[in-house]
């Protein structure tokens, strides 16, 4: 059974940083390609960045340059460190990872940039 678990959400003021973290379990963490997506209210859910086995990494453009995404195999634990926060990055914050055509998410974590 594949479980994905986030953590690290929270309330900040513009400019803040916060890192999320996404542990897995079920899953030979290191093969897999991990994601970071966001829903806002009333909007659709995004793409933020991916990063694959070998560290390739992904990002949205509107996060580029604010936002890294980086993994630790040993610890099955993908993270997002996000700086320079704008209250247009508010949204639940969701892991994702595929396998076998089927696609796996936790259940998020909620981040309000608001001054």
């Amino acid at each position: 059974q594949v479980q994905l678990v986030e953590s690290g959400g929270g309330l900040v003021q513009p400019g803040d940083s916060l890192r999320l973290s996404c542990e897995a379990s079920g899953i030979i963490f290191s093969l897999y390609v991990m994601g970071w997506f966001r829903q806002a209210a009333g909007k659709q859910r995004e793409l933020v960045a991916t990063i694959r086995s070998g560290q390739e990494t992904y990002y949205a453009d509107s996060v580029k340059g604010r936002f890294t995404i980086s993994r630790d195999n040993a610890k099955n634990t993908v993270y997002l460190q996000m700086n320079s926060l704008k209250p247009e990055d508010t949204a639940v914050y969701y892991c994702k990872t595929s396998r076998n055509s089927r696609d796996y998410w936790g259940r998020g974590t909620q981040v309000t940039v608001s001054s």
